[in-house]
């Protein structure tokens, strides 16, 4: 009865245990929509917690550095005209007679190291640590490996008050809430929590933009009353910015399911459109052009159709490869072989890609150059889990190239080169160590002297088509004011609509905070690592996190003009004009399209 009551308690801590791509930014947008609560977000490793409190955050996601500035630091006052207005002046103009006076904000973001008394005193507790594919052991290769998820919740159970409600982020196995329940039932018998699944659905490159407007939020609880009193304080939470509509409950296990065969269906489609891809090429046929024509069919829809190299990423195949382990130890072996054949469809993919580039090349590439475009795993990220390019850079070295290049516009050029120093450790991979792999911070420096240029990322930089475009995003940019009339004022969600509005319409202004909100970011110490990285390299540890950076498209001719012939050009993505490349004397091999 006690539980139950405390679980009445007004809310006002929530602790976010994991402070990486999914905790951190996860916790920044609920701390920024909810300015009454306080979020922590905890992790036990000091390097990552330091980043967050500086201006060095840990990683690359466009619009994250807006979000932490403000709910990290808090906000001075500013003032903004109530309606648009037409000027030549720019976003610092004012009209005197109607404004808007924002109030300041104090700091309700907050990161540390200190786990247990963090616990101790949140009213909710988000468990968002890493949950790999277990890689020995039972299941080795498709089970997922719960010694992280379960080391917190042995800390939750320890700590937490009575009535914390716990909330599985990380994306776990079905039946996840049994092994909470159990374990906190050990530490602290007859005392009930509530446990909740709440799994993200978040895309790397966009998940700032699936945070403040997605599609849904899933919550899971028990069918008890206490279940489901539980999932309505934490619908609240995201009530402050997410329409009541799109907040959908179910029980727990369905919702610890819903995120394993959200992410298993979208890599289905890749496969299933990459599969068509290998046709194409032996018929003549254009993979582009069936997409299309298929997509327009609205029981398909066109979403996950670009046939490339493979999906990669943390989620996709772990999370097809857990559902291929709950089906067959549930005795489903032809489900589980079913779901298995989407990964294999996918790497074979990619090793068809890197078999085809070998070939076009004489089958040997001894003595030459081969550039990669692209290390991320997908656009707009400095992500490189799973990313396809390293399994195709492993490929490409047993065929003893003289150098292998690498650029990528977001990757810091020495992180890359750490990773794949630890990924490759047992041979000599990077020039340095007496291997091929050259890491370049210059696009046109690591296709200079090239013989082949793959292009591995669908980075704009790199694109040579004009992206289709939708025609309702094709609008023109719309002031979102005037704003409706409140008490308290405009909401967080509107304010940011204004602040990107500006920077979108603005540009030439060059400002990064046009409303003057922003705090001064934290100093850095003298001997700060992070600096001098920068000093170095021109990027951050997180890799190019300026949200203005420059996306100016690639000079092909001027890439042209510097490789070694016959030129040899890989699109990989789909994402260049095979005759506009061919008129600049290359030789171009595209994913789902013949060679012409």
């Amino acid at each position: 009865m006690t539980a139950v009551n405390d679980m009445t308690r007004p809310i006002k801590n929530i602790c976010c245990v994991g402070a990486g791509y999914v905790g951190g930014p996860t916790a920044a947008v609920m701390a920024y929509q909810n300015p009454q609560l306080r979020i922590t977000v905890v992790d036990k490793n000091e390097r990552r917690i330091r980043r967050w409190n500086s201006k060095h955050l840990p990683i690359y996601e466009p619009g994250l550095g807006d979000i932490v500035r403000i709910a990290r630091d808090g906000s001075r006052a500013c003032y903004f005209d109530k309606d648009p207005v037409q000027t030549d002046e720019g976003c610092g103009s004012v009209r005197r007679d109607g404004w808007t006076l924002l109030q300041p904000r104090e700091p309700n973001l907050f990161f540390s190291t200190q786990v247990a008394r963090c616990i101790r005193e949140a009213d909710i507790v988000l468990v968002a640590v890493n949950t790999p594919t277990k890689s020995k052991g039972a299941g080795a290769g498709s089970a997922t490996d719960m010694t992280a998820f379960e080391a917190v919740t042995s800390e939750v159970a320890q700590y937490a008050r009575p009535g914390t409600i716990i909330v599985e982020k990380s994306t776990v196995p079905c039946r996840t809430a049994e092994l909470i329940h159990r374990t906190l039932a050990v530490h602290r018998p007859g005392i009930p929590f509530e446990v909740l699944s709440n799994p993200e659905f978040l895309a790397a490159g966009t998940a700032m933009k699936d945070l403040m407007t997605p599609d849904r939020v899933l919550i899971g609880s028990s069918t008890t009353p206490a279940g489901r009193r539980a999932a309505q304080i934490l619908a609240n939470v995201y009530a402050a910015w997410v329409p009541r509509s799109r907040i959908i409950t179910t029980n727990v296990y369905s919702s610890e399911l819903s995120k394993l065969v959200a992410n298993s269906m979208l890599a289905q489609r890749i496969s299933s459109i990459n599969s068509i891809s290998a046709i194409c090429e032996k018929t003549g046929a254009d993979v582009d052009e069936i997409a299309t024509s298929i997509g327009c069919d609205p029981r398909i829809g066109d979403k996950f159709l670009k046939a490339g190299i493979g999906f990669g990423g943390s989620c996709f195949k772990k999370d097809i490869l857990s559902l291929v382990y709950l089906a067959e130890s549930l005795g489903l072996e032809e489900v589980g072989e079913y779901w298995r054949q989407v990964v294999k469809m996918n790497e074979y993919q990619r090793d068809r890609f890197s078999r085809r580039v070998v070939r076009c090349l004489n089958n040997t590439l001894v003595g030459k150059k081969i550039t990669l475009l692209g290390y991320a795993f997908k656009a707009n990220t400095s992500d490189t889990r799973e990313s396809p390019a390293l399994e195709i850079i492993k490929t490409l070295l047993e065929e003893g190239p003289k150098e292998i290049a690498v650029f990528d516009p977001c990757c810091n050029p020495v992180v890359v080169r750490t990773e794949i120093k630890e990924l490759l450790k047992g041979q000599p991979a990077l020039k340095e160590d007496g291997g091929p792999i050259e890491i370049y911070s210059s696009a046109y420096a690591a296709c200079a002297t090239s013989h082949a240029v793959l292009v591995t990322t669908e980075f704009d930089e790199f694109r040579s088509t004009r992206e289709k475009v939708p025609p309702k995003q094709a609008a023109t940019l719309v002031d979102p004011r005037p704003f409706p009339a409140r008490p308290t004022g405009p909401n967080e969600t509107e304010i940011h609509s204004l602040h990107q509005y500006f920077l979108r319409a603005f540009p030439a202004a060059g400002v990064d905070d046009p409303l003057q909100r922003y705090k001064p970011e934290p100093a850095c110490e003298d001997d700060c690592p992070d600096c001098g990285l920068i000093k170095s390299s021109g990027y951050s540890t997180a890799g190019n996190t300026s949200e203005d950076r420059p996306k100016e498209r690639l000079d092909w001719s001027k890439i042209a003009y510097h490789m070694n012939k016959p030129k040899w050009l890989f699109d990989g993505k789909g994402i260049v004009d095979t005759k506009k490349m061919t008129a600049l004397g290359f030789q171009v091999e595209s994913v789902g399209r013949s060679a012409e």
